[in-house]
């Protein structure tokens, strides 16, 4: 029996979206959580001040200063070994989720820990990573203010009764503040959310999430400032055309370079696993090459934000621009492989922006720093293999709207080459190497978009409410082994009136005794029943819940009911396989033929 797709009337209280009342009370939690956020990335950027004045001038000083300017260069050498010890002993002591530069571990806080960081992480991180930084670490404050921001925000929600779904909103909130509050850039850190931390796009976490960055980015102004963070590149409004495959071969280089960099992370990461001693020594060690790299060239040490700025405003002499290209990737790469605290985006600015102003030697001039903001956007697009994250952080970290245009090409090109032929980025391989498999590609699920009723499949076999199991459990057992009666699972229970008094299993009926005289109605059990007006992704999760692999789905009180099985139920999966692998003509003289021949079966049966 065919069962017709149900009228439109019978699917209104489908919608586009699943917006739970609740998204108001966690939007409410997370502004707070988005005012925390902002704190502590303050917090944090001064405390690496702090410790760049206190180890690199000998003096108690919040004013911006960077180690290259030092008037004590032979520190240079000591100094990271220092603050690499002091990580090692923070980590051994205190806590091994400070090692790193946190958003892998921020996502599998999320993947595997319910969400939930200890308070101990909120506190020891952001020191840790103003230790690194400050003692010359060639890291950004992003990936800690992440991790420290998450634990804001993740343990405000362990106090609070949520769910670990609303617990791990409340966490990226804090995330995203922070991130926003770093950058000023709050459409940034919600992107950034989407395409590396929630694992979904819903209204009931995208809207607490934005609600911080939000928050995060208004309170940030009368503390760090209201302006873009570097200056613009002046990119005019017109390019030529000759310039846009130029994007296109910026791209492929900025996507090489990011393969190149995430391979040397994780050769330095394997090198120090092979090492005769205690992980706390690795980043004293990795520390030893910040500081030979720091002779070499003074710029490539710290966050390096006035560097940034000269990049990308085409103030950048070759010397600085080779130095940094070679020195920060090699001293980035090689050092965080060591476990030490810190993170990647403030580098990959670096490294992208001298990618750009050396290709800036060859190209055709646009725009001083033009070339340089370009490859920026590639360089983060291949690395982090978020090219929305890419290009919306340099549109927002200099607010220059013309170069929309070409930054998409050369990030879309860059994530291209990167994710061609490199299996993971450099947030995800760690995940991997802890036995954890992380997708990055969202779709619909195919479940969704499919009705119960939109299913084809004939009525099931069903007994009488007053029949005996003894003599229900005979007639199947008579039409053993492949018989219609026998072939069917389970079995409604239907009332004289054909109303659902409940179901029965096969193998409940097999066991029975044949002289059982209990009727159907009281040895059936409760059923777990479908609409034809449900999705068939509502169903799977019901199945799930109550561990069961059939429900019964009544479509109308004069019509028997029928059974839906979950090899049934997949039948959307076969129809999205089909559309994904099936190559098929459809324009044509023979488009009906190959249609017919090529496809998909759709019917549950």
């Amino acid at each position: 029996m065919s069962k017709p797709k149900p009228p439109g009337h019978a699917i209104a209280h489908l919608g586009d979206f699943h917006v739970p009342p609740r998204v108001i009370v966690i939007t409410a939690v997370a502004v707070p959580i988005g005012v925390a956020g902002a704190l502590a990335a303050y917090l944090l950027l001064k405390l690496i001040t702090l410790v760049t004045n206190l180890c690199f001038y000998a003096r108690f000083s919040l004013a911006a200063t960077t180690p290259a300017d030092t008037p004590h260069r032979w520190l240079i050498p000591f100094l990271p070994v220092a603050g690499g010890l002091a990580i090692g002993l923070m980590a051994r002591y205190g806590s091994e989720k400070i090692r790193g530069h946190g958003m892998p571990e921020a996502i599998e806080a999320i993947l595997v820990g319910g969400s939930r960081v200890a308070p101990r992480v909120a506190v020891l991180k952001p020191l840790s990573a103003a230790i690194s930084i400050g003692t010359g670490g060639p890291f950004g404050a992003e990936g800690p203010i992440i991790m420290t921001g998450g634990a804001l925000g993740s343990l405000l929600a362990q106090r609070l009764h949520v769910t670990t779904d609303e617990r791990k909103t409340l966490l990226v909130a804090g995330s995203a503040a922070g991130m926003a509050a770093t950058f000023n850039a709050p459409l940034a850190a919600v992107v950034l959310a989407v395409e590396l931390l929630l694992f979904e796009w819903r209204p009931r976490s995208l809207i607490p999430v934005a609600a911080a960055a939000v928050t995060a980015t208004v309170v940030r102004g009368p503390m760090l400032g209201y302006g873009p963070l570097f200056g613009g590149a002046h990119v005019p409004a017109h390019l030529a055309l000759y310039d846009y495959p130029l994007c296109v071969v910026a791209g492929v280089v900025a996507g090489l370079l990011a393969i190149g960099a995430t391979a040397l992370v994780y050769f330095s990461e394997d090198a120090f696993g092979k090492l005769p001693i205690h992980w706390m020594w690795w980043p004293a060690i990795g520390g030893a090459i910040v500081g030979v790299g720091g002779l070499i060239e003074p710029h490539a040490l710290g966050v390096g934000y006035d560097v940034i700025d000269a990049l990308l405003t085409g103030r950048a002499g070759t010397g600085l621009i080779v130095g940094i290209l070679v020195v920060k990737t090699l001293i980035w790469g090689l050092s965080l492989g060591s476990g030490t605290s810190g993170g990647v985006l403030a580098p990959m600015f670096m490294v992208g922006g001298a990618l750009g102003a050396a290709e800036a030697m060859v190209f055709p001039a646009v725009s001083p720093g033009f070339w340089a903001l370009v490859s920026l956007a590639g360089v983060l697009g291949g690395v982090m293999r978020s090219p929305l994250t890419g290009i919306v952080f340099c549109l927002e970290l200099t607010h220059e709207t013309n170069a929309i245009l070409p930054m998409i090409i050369t990030a879309g090109t860059a994530y291209l080459v990167s994710v061609m032929f490199l299996k993971r980025s450099v947030l995800t391989e760690k995940l991997a190497r802890r036995g954890l498999h992380l997708t990055r590609e969202y779709s619909v699920d195919p479940l969704e978009v499919h009705l119960v009723g939109a299913l084809t499949a004939e009525p099931a076999i069903s007994f009488p409410a007053a029949q005996a199991t003894g003599q229900a459990g005979a007639a199947i057992r008579a039409s053993l082994p492949d018989g219609e009666l026998a072939v069917q699972r389970l079995y409604p229970v239907l009332h004289s009136d054909g109303a659902l008094a409940g179901v029965v299993t096969r193998a409940q009926l097999l066991a029975a005794d044949p002289q059982d005289p209990t009727p159907l109605a009281q040895a059936a059990r409760p059923a777990i029943e479908a609409e034809p007006a449900e999705t068939l992704r509502t169903v799977a999760n019901r199945m799930a819940h109550h561990s069961v692999t059939r429900v019964v789905v009544a479509t109308d009180p004069d019509e028997p009911p029928y059974v839906l099985s979950l090899r049934q139920l997949l039948h959307a999966r076969r129809i999205d396989h089909h559309e994904e692998s099936a190559r098929e003509r459809t324009l044509g003289r023979g488009r009906d033929r190959d249609r017919d021949r090529d496809r998909v079966d759709v019917h549950a049966g």
